[in-house]
């Protein structure tokens, strides 16, 4: 009989397990429409979201269609590894439905910001306003924001080589966006789509109860407080019982 007991095996896991029904849905999707634009290439043309069709034409299917289209092999596969190893931590806690409307809305959220880029009035910006955008990323970045609110400490693999906290992961890659947006980056990604998810994710989900126009609104209340409080020389530490009662 050994003096000590042995040590457990040592098991090694790729990926958060067993796929949930939501993420299951939203792969077999974009896997359904990335085979259909590979017989039909023109469905890209008509349901990829080019701002000066939703604007000019109101083409309004595009902001949502956009999400469920890819490029190429290896930009759905990344893609879909992405919902897949965030997307089903976050489905098993919210629950299908909560996790299909988040999803939906930085999607959405993702959508919206591509378009206000491209009506900035800015040269680097310009070109978005007639590119084409497709692509799950937007979502994906919102699920990302997501896991970093949720499990901040989390290691992700940055760039595929070095592990370094979510909460980190997120913020370098929002600056990678926002600065790329501004013209610091290639245009062929759609760096504003990537922002928007970011963004609205995270407004959304510090919204609590109320969503989005909760947390809106009470940014913009605390921006009007602020500037009163400046005007009438009124300083106060942190925050006050004003503002938390403004959720």
């Amino acid at each position: 009989m050994p003096r000590y007991p042995r040590s457990p095996a040592v098991t090694y896991a790729f990926g958060p397990g067993p796929i949930t029904p939501a993420v299951k849905w939203i792969i077999w999707a974009n896997v359904g429409a990335f085979l259909a634009a590979l017989v039909f290439h023109q469905i890209t043309d008509y349901l990829g979201l080019v701002p000066k069709d939703v604007i000019e034409r109101g083409w309004l299917w595009q902001p949502v269609t956009y999400m469920f289209l890819h490029a190429g092999f290896f930009h759905i596969l990344f893609n879909m590894l992405g919902i897949w190893m965030f997307g089903v931590e976050l489905e098993r806690m919210w629950g299908t439905k909560f996790f299909l409307k988040y999803y939906a809305i930085t999607g959405l959220g993702a959508a919206i910001t591509t378009i206000l880029v491209g009506l900035l009035p800015f040269a680097a910006t310009a070109p978005t306003y007639a590119m084409n955008t497709i692509g799950a990323s937007g979502a994906l970045y919102g699920l990302l924001v997501a896991y970093a609110l949720y499990f901040p400490d989390r290691p992700i693999l940055m760039f595929l080589l070095f592990p370094i906290p979510a909460k980190f992961f997120v913020i370098i890659i929002g600056a990678i966006s926002f600065l790329s947006v501004a013209g610091a980056g290639p245009r062929a990604i759609a760096h504003g789509a990537h922002l928007g998810g970011i963004i609205f994710g995270y407004l959304y989900l510090k919204g609590g109860r109320g969503g989005l126009t909760a947390e809106i609104k009470y940014r913009y209340l605390k921006w009007k407080m602020n500037r009163l409080r400046r005007k009438f020389d009124v300083y106060s530490g942190g925050r006050s019982d004003w503002d938390r009662k403004v959720h």
